[in-house]
């Protein structure tokens, strides 16, 4: 999952609106990094976190909307108030608990991939295309391959088809549906590389009691095996469960 690569922390001291009871809780995503997140044919926010979150909010009888953000701002705008919770595919890292609060995981800790046009690809010194303000992008910056950045996934990948980039690093569960449906044009290259430590939503520091709401949901879909059955259904029979 992606990891954002905060450049200060000082959003931490930005005030924040108190949980009142009854409001509409509106649900921060990208909509752009399927299955975990996207726009379907209909123009449609979907995927398994739009899934689970709406399952989530049922559970915890709250009546929520969803909003999309773009992926570099996604964060400092959830501290603006400009919406409540992030599911976006976000690891929970010590660096953006300095900024905002998480829930308990609701996606056990996965890898993250390179995905090239060739066995061959320099992953050492070779450029390597991730996603801007990621910790993919983070890991490469640290090195001694060369980074080249995108605002969006599709964009990194297609850095790799057009010759651009030696390979792309991103989550592998995001990239492995690409590369089975490239018909051998990509492919997965070196070893996979363990990043993070789970996915959980996002909220702001000040919201603890909708924080409890959430935890308790994500508590019981654990518990009675609705959360294992979704993951299956969106990452397939081998993806990591509880």
């Amino acid at each position: 999952m992606k990891k954002i690569i905060l450049a200060t922390a000082a959003l931490a001291l930005t005030g924040t609106m108190a949980f009142a009871e009854g409001k509409t809780i509106r649900m921060g995503t990208e909509g752009a990094y399927p299955p975990y997140n996207y726009l379907n044919d209909d123009g449609k926010i979907d995927g398994f976190e739009i899934e689970l979150g709406n399952e989530l909010c049922k559970r915890a009888e709250l009546k929520c909307e969803w909003v999309t953000n773009e992926w570099d701002s996604i964060i400092p705008n959830l501290v603006s108030s400009n919406y409540d919770t992030i599911m976006a595919g976000m690891s929970i890292t010590d660096e953006r608990d300095e900024v905002i609060d998480f829930t308990q995981d609701y996606f056990p800790p996965t890898a993250s991939a390179y995905v090239a046009a060739s066995e061959g690809a320099d992953l050492e010194s070779g450029v390597v295309a991730a996603q801007t303000s990621t910790i993919q992008a983070g890991h490469i910056a640290a090195s001694g391959a060369q980074l080249v950045e995108f605002a969006t996934p599709e964009e990194t990948v297609a850095a790799v088809r057009k010759g651009e980039a030696d390979a792309v690093f991103a989550d592998k569960d995001y990239l492995a549906p690409l590369v089975e449906a490239s018909g051998g044009e990509l492919m997965f290259v070196g070893p996979d590389v363990p990043l993070g430590g789970g996915i959980g939503m996002g909220l702001r520091e000040s919201d603890t009691e909708l924080k409890a709401k959430f935890d308790a949901a994500i508590t019981a879909m654990k518990a009675d095996g609705t959360l294992n059955t979704m993951l299956k259904k969106w990452f397939g029979e081998e993806t990591a469960a509880y």
